[in-house]
């Protein structure tokens, strides 16, 4: 999957792949996959001022996810 870095102190890029509702975002510690999000989700993602409150609001312990790398 394509990513989009992005500029934050806690996530370095960002993927989505809206055919899956597959969110893909890299953190300094790993690769992470979160399952059945709502292409909504990802655009409000990418447009907030704060990527890491963002996800920390609207995505953590939201989406099951896995580690992928």
């Amino acid at each position: 999957m394509n990513r989009s870095p992005v500029d934050s102190s806690n996530i370095t890029s960002i993927g989505y792949d809206a055919t899956g509702m597959l969110l893909e975002i890299e953190f300094p510690s790993g690769i992470y996959q979160y399952d059945a999000v709502p292409e909504h989700i990802y655009v409000e993602l990418m447009a907030a001022p704060s990527h890491g409150r963002y996800f920390a609001r609207a995505i953590k312990n939201r989406y099951a996810y896995r580690k992928v790398a």
